[in-house]
């Protein structure tokens, strides 16, 4: 719904310019606005919902909420907030490590109250006595002790600064230099961890920041394991059984490329687009091709974005590969092909609460580096490169 409204602050910042807009989005905050920011969110109250802007007093993202509530609901001026979700306002400058307050009044006309932004590993606080939960409707608030908290010997509970899910992913995978993070759940995500911070005018990469004091250059699409489901669910078929169709089919899925956009798309922006099956024919007409276009389509999604990192000039030697998504043995082994370069799959966990779990002790702790952390052996994939997959989903996506 606010993907009008993230052109139309493109459009505004550029003076009627959108290429110069973005540019001075990039430039200002690392990213440009689409319509899952917080400052897009916010065009779109101001224009749908003014009575609801007008009655807002703060702005703040769930965990930063959640965070708040653990410690006993306090003023609007004590909310915290982490840098990795802060980056994903469009209002706060991953380079400077400040607000642009002026973006979020041309977004909203004016500026609510907004969280102050921890370091890494910055205590957010204490968690509120079980008393004081009760006293403000948390129950027995027992459930209060549960997630983002951490205790340390001297019987305090410390809330930790939080942080979003990729960032939280990365910590816990103890993302290195030229390992490029590829993550299939609901979203597709290609990220990785820099030391510069990135400002990418095409919109494609979003420069976020990290949990660990540096940078993470991200790309987000919207179609990743559902296009499995939906296309397991179109053939009368199991996940599992969909896997066997596609590894049954030879690269390239006898001609048949599907272009998976059953959500529109974030990367590259076109929030109305659709799903096509392109190349279909009396002869390749089969569910093993479906299945394999299906599979080959999402990871030339996420193909893409290794190529917009690699044109950033970020280092990208090999895949990590998280999810549920990344559970099918198809797209484990149809993935090197497609993204041409080797895929290490590590044990299915849980990497974003194991992130969490680091910074937890990264706050107890403290020190200038999160704690070590053992990492589990990782499955290694290799397949020789199929450009011409590549090639033909570019034509279809054209």
């Amino acid at each position: 719904r606010s993907a009008s409204a993230a052109a139309d602050l493109v459009s505004e910042l550029g003076a009627g310019d959108p290429g110069r807009g973005a540019r001075g989005w990039a430039e200002a905050v690392g990213s440009v606005p689409v319509a899952a920011f917080t400052v897009t969110k916010l065009r779109w109250l101001a224009e749908h919902e003014p009575q609801s802007l007008a009655r807002t007093a703060a702005v703040c993202l769930p965990h930063d909420w959640l965070t708040w509530q653990l410690a006993g609901s306090p003023g609007l001026d004590w909310l915290r907030t982490d840098r990795s979700d802060a980056s994903g306002t469009g209002y706060w400058s991953p380079a400077t490590g400040t607000y642009r307050l002026d973006l979020l009044e041309l977004a909203a006309g004016r500026a609510p109250a907004v969280p102050r932004v921890l370091a890494p590993a910055e205590p957010a606080g204490g968690l509120a006595s079980p008393q004081a939960s009760r006293r403000r409707g948390h129950g027995d608030g027992t459930g209060a002790r549960s997630g983002g908290v951490v205790g340390r010997s001297d019987g305090e509970t410390v809330l930790g600064p939080g942080s979003g899910d990729n960032a939280a992913a990365a910590l816990g995978l103890s993302a290195r230099t030229g390992a490029v993070i590829v993550s299939i759940g609901t979203s597709g995500t290609v990220f990785a961890v820099s030391p510069v911070p990135s400002a990418d005018p095409s919109a494609a990469i979003a420069g976020f920041a990290d949990a660990s004091g540096a940078f993470l250059p991200l790309i987000c699409t919207l179609n990743a394991a559902g296009v499995l489901t939906a296309t397991a669910t179109m053939l009368g078929v199991s996940l599992d059984r969909l896997a066997e169709l596609a590894l049954s089919a030879r690269p390239g899925a006898g001609g048949v490329t599907m272009l998976p956009y059953l959500a529109g798309e974030r990367t590259p922006n076109r929030p109305d687009a659709t799903g096509a099956l392109a190349g279909l024919t009396m002869a390749n007409a089969a569910p093993q091709n479906i299945a394999r276009a299906a599979v080959e389509g999402m990871l030339c999604g996420l193909a893409d974005g290794l190529d917009a990192l690699a044109a950033a000039g970020h280092a990208v030697n090999c895949v990590v590969l998280i999810g549920g998504g990344a559970r099918s043995e198809a797209v484990r082994q149809i993935a090197p092909a497609v993204l041409g370069l080797p895929v290490e799959v590590p044990d299915p966990g849980e990497y974003v609460a194991d992130g969490a779990a680091r910074q937890a002790a990264w706050v107890l702790r403290g020190g200038e580096a999160p704690p070590a952390w053992e990492l589990s052996p990782r499955l290694r994939y290799e397949a020789a490169p199929e450009p011409r997959v590549r090639e033909r989903y570019a034509e279809v996506r054209g």
